[in-house]
This record gives C-alpha cells, structure tokens and sequence, in this order.
C-alpha cells in the first residue's frame, strides 16, 4: 500500500466552487419576485385603506343627500303655502298692518 503525500496550506488540485449561471439566474428571478410581491403587498394595504375612507365618505354624501331631499321637499310646501290666501293674509297682518272689514284692532297704550 502506498501511502499518499499530505499536502499542508494550498491545494492545488481542486477548485474552488463557483455557483453555476443557472443557479444565480434563478436566485435573481426570486430575489425580483420578492420584490414585486412586497411593493403589491404594500399597495394592496394602501388601496384597502382608500377604499374604507371612499365608503366613509360615501356613506356620508349619502346623508346629505337624504337631508338635502328632505330640505327640497319642505321648500316645495313652502311655495306652495305662499301661493294661498292664508299666507297673503297673514303677510297682509304683519307686515302692512292691514284688517279684515269686520275686525276690531286693540293696540297697546305706550
């Protein structure tokens, strides 16, 4: 048997192993992938978060809308009224001092 030669320090015989261009490939397409997935995680929490300030904000011109409605439809009645002879009759009283023929004016001594 013959006995084999230790070498100390450097050995000359083997290479140092590099990875292979198949190798780095991929890991640089999972490195992009990562990448991607972690700014469309971002984006999808920021666009969560707009979509629940949206519905607020929905749910809010909602409610003017119902009271802006409400506001319409008692301005409708108040054209109305104004268009009858109790409300000219009543405009008459307050503000020209007018009376029926048959009333009788009370006015308070000063």
């Amino acid at each position: 048997m013959a006995k084999k030669k230790r070498v100390t320090g450097r050995r000359s015989h083997t290479k140092q192993r590099r990875p292979s261009p198949y190798k780095r490939s991929v890991l640089m397409i999972l490195s992009v992938l990562c990448l991607l997935s972690g700014v469309l995680g971002v984006n999808a929490v920021k666009l969560h978060a707009k979509n629940i300030a949206y519905k607020q904000q929905e749910a809010e011109l909602k409610t003017q809308i119902k009271s802006e409605q409400a506001r319409a439809e008692e301005i409708k009645e108040y054209e109305q009224y104004v268009q009858t002879d109790d409300y000219m009759k009543e405009i008459a009283e307050d503000k020209l001092n007018l009376v029926d023929p048959n009333e009788i004016v009370f006015k308070p001594i000063k």
